[in-house]
């Protein structure tokens, strides 16, 4: 039996995929549980639709991603902490602190996509990576002063 899988399936195949399983895998488990339709023409049609909707769709998420690079790439953050003696803050600047001062620029980035390899602990200027997209990633200046 050829079925169409509409979502991933363990050792079977990604969704979109044309597959040969057995008829009772088929009928009793895969198409009760909605991870995949039988393989005939009509829902051949209206998978390759879904398929171009989701490539279109991507394509989107792409562009814009590539714009938030662009606007925060130009962006220059400034991060005032406090410090002691020597010039040594009192805690640390982390990825939080930094998805704060973005969501102030009118930047909404979640502190995950923030690559930060260890905490800030130092004044200064820091180039931040940033990744706005699985597949673009940016760097923001971000300038650590006193306050």
């Amino acid at each position: 039996m050829k079925v169409i899988l509409r979502k991933q399936v363990e050792n079977l195949g990604s969704s979109g995929d044309v597959v040969e399983v057995k008829p009772g895998y088929g009928r009793n488990f895969l198409i009760p549980r909605g991870l995949a339709l039988p393989a005939t023409p009509a829902s051949m049609k209206i998978v390759e639709e879904q398929k171009r909707g989701e490539i279109i769709r991507k394509e989107k998420e792409k562009k814009s991603a590539e714009i938030l690079a662009e606007k925060l790439t130009a962006a220059s953050l400034t991060i005032p902490v406090e410090v002691g003696e020597d010039e040594k803050l009192f805690g640390s600047v982390t990825s939080m602190d930094i998805a704060r001062a973005l969501n102030e620029e009118g930047v909404e980035i979640d502190r995950r996509n923030i690559l930060l390899a260890e905490h800030i602990r130092k004044l200064g200027v820091y180039e931040i990576q940033v990744r706005v997209h699985p597949e673009i990633t940016t760097t923001v200046k971000v300038w650590v002063v006193k306050k």
